[in-house]
């Protein structure tokens, strides 16, 4: 014991001494910050176009003559002169457009608009939106309906507000809130597994061609050595997570203050974030992660002990990883608004999918005998796998100048002591 305990202080120790550690630290949660930052930035200005555009109306139809308002860098002109003219003038200059309307503009893609490049998306939707509430005003008189009756009816603003049923009493939730955190902590699981089991293999594959590994192992067991490293890394991921997590709650406190965000705004922030339950998610995510780590950093290092070099590798990794991979696309396409399906719970269960799938779920409050279910499944295959990597760790670490294949694996793996 006193051995592997060795092997991970010196693992543990040697990572986050290292400067690129320490700088990462502190520079991801202002990362995070800044791109929020740019986010809120290009989310504010996404309806307004960079330059003015001219568009100028040829109506055949005779019903969106002179109706047209101008907005923000986009102005409306009727055209004096013939559609070919317009057309010509619009070729020679990118922020002149021209747009036909034919008599029969209902027909589905009749209405056309000509410029030399590709209209923008924020031009299109304008005179989409303007086109329909014009026909919709034209079609109201025709009818003759009073228009102004109509538009002076203000629409209700209705929020549905949710509430949980408990057995301790009504509880107020954010579904959309809880949703995303359960959705962010399964994309931190699935990052994390590959950066830090793609640690463990680096550094296995490291210490067999150096042939520094055929020193370690006459005083150690491949076992006790594989152990030793997947626990180092996965606490140097523990102890990432952690300052991140608490750097970014800071610098989010302290831009919050800084640039004088409205008490009402924080106030509402305050009120969202209450309604999730973090203990329990975070506890979760902490036993998904540990787990998650353990059973894919075993194969990691299985891999790592086969092959000479990181090319090599390809081969085996794919196969591995192609499960969580499935899984991760799912979650945030198809799981999230099916997380009682017989799909979502099966793959909440299966150990090889489970770290990204149960955290997805957690938000709709799955039944407590399958994420007991779940939970202990994840210890039985990390146990089993870790078996099954260090059968083969033993062999491949002092294999050298062989092309491993998974068959010779399945030979390793039955290789008596």
């Amino acid at each position: 014991m006193n051995k592997v305990l060795l092997i991970i202080q010196r693992e543990y120790l040697t990572r986050v001494r290292k400067k690129s550690f320490i700088v990462m630290i502190f520079v991801v949660p202002l990362l995070i910050l800044a791109m929020g930052a740019i986010i809120a930035l290009v989310a504010k200005d996404s309806n307004n176009l960079s330059t003015l555009q001219i568009v100028t109306v040829v109506d055949d139809s005779k019903i969106f003559v002179d109706k047209f308002r101008d907005v923000s860098n986009i102005k409306f002109v009727v055209n004096h002169k013939d559609l070919n003219a317009d057309k010509a003038e619009s070729k020679k200059d990118e922020n002149i457009s021209t747009l036909y309307i034919p008599a029969d503009y209902g027909k589905k893609g009749s209405v056309q608009i000509f410029s030399k490049k590709k209209s923008p998306m924020q031009l299109t939707d304008e005179i989409e939106k303007q086109m329909g509430n014009i026909a919709f005003d034209y079609n109201m008189i025709q009818h003759h309906i009073d228009t102004a009756v109509i538009h002076s009816i203000k629409r209700a603003d209705i929020s549905v507000k949710t509430v949980e049923i408990t057995e301790t009493g009504d509880k107020s939730s954010d579904l959309g809130a809880n949703i995303a955190v359960g959705i962010a902590c399964a994309i931190f699981i699935y990052i994390s597994l590959f950066i830090y089991g793609g640690q463990v293999m680096r550094g296995v594959i490291e210490e067999k061609t150096s042939r520094i590994i055929e020193v370690i192992i006459s005083s150690v067991k491949p076992f006790q050595l594989m152990l030793g490293k997947i626990i180092g890394v996965g606490l140097v991921g523990l102890t990432q997570f952690s300052a991140w997590i608490i750097l970014s709650v800071i610098s989010s406190k302290i831009a919050g203050h800084a640039f004088n965000t409205p008490q009402s705004f924080m106030a509402g922030i305050i009120a969202t974030l209450s309604t999730i339950p973090f203990g329990y998610i975070l506890g979760c995510f902490l036993f998904y992660f540990l787990t998650g780590y353990l059973l894919y950093s075993a194969l990691f290092a299985a891999v790592g002990s086969a092959v000479d070099s990181e090319t090599e590798t390809q081969q085996f990794m794919f196969p591995i990883t192609l499960p969580l991979l499935f899984t991760y696309m799912l979650s945030v396409s198809v799981l999230f608004r099916a997380p009682d399906s017989a799909l979502a719970v099966w793959l909440s269960i299966i150990p090889f999918t489970a770290p990204v799938a149960m955290m997805v779920r957690l938000p709709f409050d799955p039944p407590a005998w399958q994420v007991a279910l779940s939970m202990f499944m994840m210890v039985v295959g990390f146990l089993f796998t870790t078996y099954v990597a260090a059968r083969i760790y033993r062999v491949g670490i002092l294999m050298y100048g062989k092309k491993a294949s998974f068959k010779e694996l399945s030979k390793w793996f039955f290789y008596k002591e």
